[in-house]
């Protein structure tokens, strides 16, 4: 039976999520709005909506999600030709298709963004399909995007392990029922990450390579 190797992006496998806290904060400036970094820090890997209703309020976010969305779209666009891949994200993906893994990516950016985000990690070779924010109606930490991802596998929850930077992808996983692993790399504190459900916590994909033997990828046998 094939495996799932399912990977959130921002602050996973790409080091955005400081961008992301910086554009958005001056998207809500721009708008008017004193929110804190830490707030926002702690509000990425949401969706644009949800961030939006997560800060403000779901009264206000009715009113001016599109608004500062578009805002924050503007301002990170910025960065598109730039956006950093963390250290041996690209090998850690090569490396799980390699051993029969069928590697797909969820995330909550979609078309021109996630692009961005493919070339910074530049392992489109081992990446079998991407659940993006275009294909799913509930982002994160509904289980919907993880669940899509499991569905572009072709494999059941038990068979797949889901690897996030937030509170918010280790919701997510939980609820869609698979392994969660958990990395330091977008900022989130191990204590927040594990409460969330964490079954295992590396510092960055670099790390999670070396330590795959002993992973939670490593408690998930292929099945010939």
């Amino acid at each position: 039976m094939e495996r799932a190797a399912v990977f959130d992006v921002d602050g996973t496998l790409v080091d955005t999520n400081h961008l992301h806290v910086a554009t958005w904060w001056e998207a809500f400036r721009q708008a008017g709005h004193e929110v804190p970094m830490h707030a926002l820090h702690r509000a990425v890997g949401l969706g644009s909506d949800d961030l939006v209703a997560h800060l403000l309020g779901e009264d206000r976010a009715e009113r001016e999600a599109a608004e500062l969305s578009a805002a924050h779209k503007a301002l990170y666009g910025q960065y598109f030709d730039r956006l950093p891949a963390l250290r041996d994200a690209g090998r850690l993906l090569r490396r799980l298709d390699h051993e029969g893994w069928t590697v797909v990516l969820a995330t909550s950016a979609g078309g021109a963004e996630l692009s961005a985000l493919r070339r910074a990690i530049s392992a489109d070779d081992a990446i079998t399909a991407t659940a993006s924010a275009d294909d799913v109606s509930e982002g994160k930490p509904a289980p919907e995007p993880v669940e899509h991802a499991l569905e572009l596998a072709g494999v059941p929850a038990e068979r797949a392990v889901f690897v996030g930077d937030t509170v918010w992808d280790m919701k997510a996983g939980s609820r869609a029922g698979v392994r969660c692993v958990g990395v330091l790399c977008g900022g989130i504190p191990r204590a927040d990450l594990e409460e969330a459900g964490a079954e295992a916590i590396y510092d960055d994909p670099a790390q999670l390579l070396t330590s795959l033997p002993d992973s939670p990828f490593a408690w998930l046998p292929f099945d010939r």
